[in-house]
């Protein structure tokens, strides 16, 4: 490892205690910055309702930490959003953002698109399939961007059990991205879990990032803060044990490819010679080939949006 990754681990490591929720009000009061939570959701009914619930007895109710809570729907067929406005959210469709651009399927596409309908200087991202939800993802990764001004994205790290077995999961992350940033970005070596959905940022970050629509967001996401605003203006929060639905091997070698292109892209801005990856499943008559496409979009920073700076000036 770095000489400054060994520096950057002592000195932008926390934990969620070391902040207390007292020191954050008095921080976010004097500071004048407002907070947004926004969760992507799709057919996450079973789990959406809880989070939501404790996000807002914890931290708008009980304290107000948080200014606005925001369940972005990505076209569930499920009762996502119905269970998401009971428990307190604001519930926006990611087709009613900018409809000018048509709406493509995936992760990135639905957080690039939060940005135009949440107004927080702090956005903070949540995975809508969370279970035993703790409103430490959220206070712990908002913390040192209220305390520290030259702190500008956070990263949640937790252990991530995969059934009965501790620290299993997260298989992507140490087949693939992990290799992929200790090869490449060795200055991101240190991040725990750098593909984690819960993490928080300053919006002046990330109006000038561009996001990839797919599962190669938060890999992208990284290494382009990384280049704009430097190694100590990112950090990583420990918020303890992250439990959720897991996905099968077929998905996440998906998953795996998407990360390799946006990585790819960075590397070389190259061309992509066949975004395609092939899968095989067993039917009557043997294995059969499955191929999906591979993301290959990205949307622009969204400082270049027409729409979102008219909203800026008004």
């Amino acid at each position: 490892m770095l000489e400054e990754v060994e520096r950057w681990l002592n000195a932008r490591s926390w934990s969620a205690g070391d902040r207390t929720v007292r020191q954050l009000l008095s921080a976010k009061h004097t500071t004048g910055q407002s907070v947004s939570v926004v969760l992507p959701a799709l057919d996450e009914e079973a789990t959406v309702g809880d989070i939501v619930t404790v996000i807002r007895r914890e931290l708008m109710l009980r304290v107000p930490l948080v200014d606005e809570l925001v369940v972005v729907d990505s076209g569930s067929s499920d009762r996502t959003a119905e269970v998401a406005a009971a428990a307190g959210a604001r519930v926006v469709h990611r087709d009613a953002i900018l409809p000018r651009i048509p709406a493509v399927p995936g992760k990135g596409e639905v957080l690039w698109r939060s940005l135009l309908v949440t107004g927080g200087d702090i956005v903070c991202f949540v995975d809508a399939d969370l279970r035993e939800f703790s409103a430490d993802f959220v206070s712990g990764i908002v913390g040192p961007l209220l305390t520290d001004p030259d702190v500008h994205l956070v990263k949640a790290m937790y252990d991530r059990p995969l059934g009965a077995a501790p620290g299993q999961g997260g298989r992507v992350t140490e087949l693939m991205a992990r290799p992929l940033l200790n090869m490449h970005w060795p200055q991101l070596a240190g991040f725990v879990q750098p593909l984690g959905g819960e993490y928080a940022a300053r919006r002046s970050l990330l109006e000038r990032l561009p996001f990839p629509v797919g599962y190669g967001v938060e890999l992208g996401m990284l290494v382009d803060a990384l280049h704009l605003v430097g190694l100590d203006a990112l950090a990583q929060v420990d918020v303890g044990v992250r439990v959720h639905r897991h996905q099968d091997g077929r998905a996440l070698g998906r998953m795996a490819a998407a990360i390799y292109r946006t990585a790819q892209l960075r590397l070389a801005r190259g061309h992509l010679v066949r975004p395609t990856l092939t899968q095989f499943e067993r039917g009557v008559d043997g294995f059969e080939p499955r191929t999906y496409a591979v993301d290959t979009e990205e949307r622009p920073p969204m400082a270049e949006i027409a729409e979102y700076a008219a909203r800026k000036v008004a």
